[in-house]
């Protein structure tokens, strides 16, 4: 079925429009490379935005169907994804002389990832086509965004995982009654299996940087950040982790959508941070290309630990195209703030999601952000994801003797505290 705010979906290597209700994934011509985008008619998004923004019964992210490849009034999804708290962190705020930090806290969705956001969109999608199995590849995240999901719904999950994700991740997978294959090798190993496996048992694939509909879904938190602070209150930075790039690109597209149907003037700086010890998708932006060069991944935070990062195109052209730039922060620093964070406002970040916390701290700490601007950090996952990496540079418990003497040792030990 043609949908009227639909033009097509447009290769990012050779630039070869088809048609958007065509059932490819990836471009004919360049393979798995051949990364598809979808193109909308955006006039008439422009007229009807509003229209549809009222009369949608709910808060969640189906609100914004118009910038999905989705008919708007099509079957949805039973779990409901969205709105994520957007949390101002005030202490943060007096410590680093800043005039607004702002935390979206995607912790708190239903399998607490910002992942929830492409899942449930897959799921819409896969209903559409009337495929009741969907498989992916994930370091955790992703996978258990799906399964949590899919239960809900009753569609089964084929889910290929790292042997070495973290076991918090494979638990939630396996209660949500997903079939799990731990792989023997590396994330990009689990994501080429999963691949195979979908080509050949004709399974719903949500791998993100192969399924063009999952960025879409992603948009969705920068359209709730704007409905949360409005035009008028819109942050001058937004900082997120990097890791497959799918992310951060699909962030930008919508910065540049908010843009073109006038609901912006100008557009925040969006950094995109990645560890040092996963940094294929900045190295290619810092020299200038768009093409990366695979490296072995060494980082602790496991969700953006990826050598080979698959959506690399759209997310280092759509960053450009938004004036945004990407960074680079060590691991002791990603620790460091997932702390900071947790000390100062209560939330519990993963240390994937705490890059982007440490993104900004850095930025602060160069002068590079100034005392009258505000920032907005998403927090992609929650520390229950991921508690032992989480914790790292958290202090450690005190051990007590029970005896007369305790309270007295309590008391030596907050001498210099309290």
């Amino acid at each position: 079925m043609q949908l009227k705010h639909l033009i097509s979906k447009t290769c990012v290597k050779c630039s070869t429009e088809y048609p958007a209700d065509s059932n490819i994934m990836t471009c004919p011509n360049c393979g798995i490379e051949g990364i598809l985008d979808f193109q909308y008619d955006y006039e008439y998004v422009k007229k009807q935005w509003k229209p549809f923004l009222h009369s949608y019964p709910g808060e969640d992210v189906f609100r914004f169907s118009l910038l999905y490849p989705l008919d708007p009034h099509g079957e949805k999804p039973r779990m409901q994804v969205g709105p994520s708290p957007l949390v101002r962190a005030p202490r943060l705020e007096k410590k680093m002389n800043l005039q607004g930090i702002f935390l979206k806290d995607d912790g708190r969705l239903p399998s607490a990832s910002f992942k929830d956001r492409a899942s449930i969109v897959a799921i819409a999608d896969a209903l559409s086509r009337k495929k009741q199995l969907i498989t992916a590849a994930s370091t955790g995240n992703a996978a258990s965004s799906l399964a949590c999901l899919c239960a809900a719904q009753g569609i089964k999950t084929v889910i290929f995982v790292p042997a070495s994700a973290p076991p918090a991740k494979l638990s939630q997978l396996l209660t949500f009654g997903a079939r799990v294959f731990a792989v023997e090798g590396t994330y990009d190993d689990a994501f080429e299996l999963s691949l195979q496996a979908a080509k050949h048992f004709n399974w719903y694939s949500r791998s993100t940087a192969v399924n063009p509909v999952l960025s879409e879904g992603k948009k969705s938190g920068i359209f709730e950040l704007y409905y949360q602070l409005e035009a008028n209150d819109f942050p001058d930075h937004i900082f997120v982790s990097v890791g497959d790039g799918c992310i951060v690109g699909a962030l930008a597209k919508g910065l540049l959508e908010l843009k073109e149907l006038g609901m912006i003037n100008s557009i925040p700086h969006l950094n995109g941070v990645q560890s040092t010890g996963s940094q294929v998708i900045y190295q290619a932006w810092k020299q200038g290309r768009e093409q990366i060069e695979p490296v072995a991944a060494t980082t602790r935070a496991d969700s953006i630990s990826v050598a080979f990062p698959r959506d690399h195109i759209k997310a280092i052209r759509n960053l450009k195209k938004c004036g945004g730039s990407f960074m680079t922060v060590e691991d002791e620093e990603v620790f460091e703030a997932g702390y900071v964070l947790g000390c100062n406002t209560g939330i519990f970040a993963e240390p994937a999601a705490a890059a982007a916390f440490a993104g900004l701290l850095k930025r602060h700490s160069r002068g590079e952000i100034g005392s009258t601007q505000k920032a907005a950090v998403f927090i992609t996952g929650s520390g229950l994801k991921d508690v032992a990496g989480a914790a790292k540079a958290a202090s450690t418990s005190i051990r007590l003797n029970k005896g007369p003497q305790v309270l007295e040792t309590v008391g030596e030990a907050l001498s210099d505290w309290i």
